[in-house]
Order: C-alpha cells, then structure tokens, then sequence
C-alpha cells in the first residue's frame, strides 16, 4: 500500500559562507556545520535535499560529508546555481561579486554552459544522477526552465508565492523575480509561461508560504514604496507579506503552527528552507553566535518534533510520490 501521507520536505541551499556580505573570495567553512544537521533530521525520519553551488561542490569537506549521505541513502544532493560563481566565466559587470547577477540575465548559451558545467560537476563529484535544482537568489524564467529540461532536471523548487523579489536589483536588470501571483501547490511548468501548468517534465515545487494579512495603511505603504528597494525592504521587515517555513531567530514557537495550518489546507506538501552557512555561527546576518545556533536547533526540534502525520521526502522523492496522482494534469 502507497504511503499517503503528506511530505515533509528539506531543501538547503548549500553555499558559501555569509555571502550575504557578498565576499570577493567564497569560503566554505560551514561545510562543517552539516553533520549536526543531518543527525537532527535523520532523528525525525527527514530526508534533507542539499542543493549545492560550484563552490560547496569543490569543498572536500561537503564532499566527504554528501557522499557519506548519498551512500546511507539519507538525502540528495541538487543543483544551486550561482551565476556570479559558475564557470565558464563570462563577467556582466566590472564586479559580479557586488552586484550577483541573476542568471537570467545572461545570454541563452552563456546560461546552457554554466547549467552543463555545474551539472557535469556535481554528477561526477557524488556519482549521482541531479535532477533537482533551485535557481540562485530565486531565480526562473522560461528560457532558464528549458534549459533545466534538456539538461535533464525533473524538479524544480525556485518559486516563492506571495512572494516579489522586485526590491532585489541584479547586474543589468533593476528587480527580481515576482512570484506573488504564482501557484502555492505543485505544478507542471509551462516553460512559454512559468507562473502556470503546463506539458514539461519540470515539477515546480514551490516553497511554502502562507499569506499574512495587513491593515490599510501597511498596504498603502506598501504600494508607495514600490520601486523604492530600500523602503521596500524595511517594510517588509517590519510587515512581512508571508510566513514560510523558514526559521528565522524570531519565529521558532510559530512554524509549528504553520503545519496546523498547512494540514487544515489539505497541502499534501510542506517546505522547510534554510542555508547551509546559517548552521554556522557568524555564517549569516540572522545567527551571529553559538548561542543563536543552539537556539534555531531548538527551534527546528520543536518543528521537527510537530511534524506527526508527514513523511519525510527528497525533492525528486516527492516528485515520485506527486507523479503517478497527477499523470494527465
């Protein structure tokens, strides 16, 4: 008998430390933060996905540490690309380590070689077939999500609903990606037009969030401070448009409530998103200290511990389980 329950699904984006900071040299101590990590997951019958960009790939330590896991067969290893970082290079700007270009941004072959390039080195680092993937800084377009297809990717989970990255300007392009209008639920991606269902092979499995509701003048505020990315973001620090399962030092007695939440929805999937480096002290904005580490392991432990009723599942293992139910979708 098929395993109905709904997934529980880890996915980390596993990069280089802080940047955030946006370093001219990417270091990748937080490789060994991992382990701690994986146990805490492995405890609750979690199974982490760890997307990994070119620079967490060349790092013996994650390389130790994901082929110790890919052999227990305890998670999965996906693809994150970092445009500004990828190979081959081929620069936008006089710095692409201050201003992160979108990959997006860049021609369709320049795009095509960094995807083959990433992909190649992660299948021949780990031994494994990667068919998962999440675009840098949530990045997505058709013509990236084409390119994902002939280079064989079968999941993808860039799209953050509710959400616009509009206050997060690249190399040559003044906003981001606005997701704020897109599906919450998994869907086939159209790749003419990646907000809605279509015939490819790519799964979008967007984050999950839960829409936040304001009062009139948040929302007035908001709509005068479009365009403006400064004020666009502190609004959003202090009136934030969704909850996401997404610890953040503040939120830790409310994410298991989301789950409340996302039962009460009939979601048959929950998201739980995080970086690789804010499992290091000093490797974020957000955990400064070892005190604050102890505290989002706390945070995450009661999540975890909330989380009777779901199975834990990898991306590619969730579009398994998805697939057979939605064949002709």
């Amino acid at each position: 008998m098929s395993d109905t329950r709904p997934s529980f699904i880890v996915t980390i984006d596993t990069e280089g430390d802080n940047l955030w900071a946006r370093p001219r040299r990417i270091t990748t101590r937080n490789a060994l933060f991992l382990g701690r990590f994986q146990a805490l997951c492995e405890s609750y019958g979690l199974r982490p996905t760890y997307l990994t960009t070119w620079e967490m790939a060349e790092s013996p330590l994650f390389q130790e540490f994901a082929n110790d896991a890919l052999e227990r067969n305890a998670g999965e290893v996906g693809m994150h690309l970092h445009a500004w970082s990828t190979p081959p290079e081929t620069p936008l700007t006089e710095d692409d380590h201050r201003y992160l270009p979108y990959v997006t941004e860049y021609p369709r072959a320049d795009m095509a070689a960094k995807i083959e390039a990433l992909t190649t080195k992660l299948e021949d680092t780990f031994d494994t077939s990667i068919r998962s993937h999440r675009g840098g800084r949530w990045a997505l377009d058709g013509t990236y999500a084409a390119l994902l297809v002939e280079a064989g990717y079968r999941v993808d989970c860039s799209v953050t609903p509710l959400l616009s990255w509009s206050s997060s300007p690249g190399a040559r392009v003044e906003a981001g990606p606005d997701y704020a209008h897109y599906p919450s639920r998994a869907y086939r991606l159209d790749v003419d037009d990646v907000s809605r269902p279509g015939p490819s092979p790519l799964v979008e499995v967007p984050v999950t969030t839960f829409g936040v509701g304001h009062r009139r003048p948040v929302e007035w505020a908001r709509r005068r401070a479009r365009g403006h990315s400064r004020a666009e973001l502190a609004l959003n620090r202090l009136f934030p448009v969704a909850r996401w399962l997404r610890p953040d030092g503040r939120n830790g007695r409310e994410l298991p409530r989301l789950l409340d939440v996302a039962r009460a929805e009939g979601r048959d999937y929950v998201q739980f998103v995080l970086h690789s480096s804010e499992l290091m002290p000093g490797g974020s904005p957000r955990f400064q200290t070892a005190r604050s580490i102890e505290s989002l392991y706390e945070d995450m432990e009661r999540l975890f511990a909330a989380a009777g009723g779901f199975a834990g599942r990898t991306l590619s293992e969730y579009r398994e389980h998805w697939e057979p139910r939605h064949a002709a979708a």
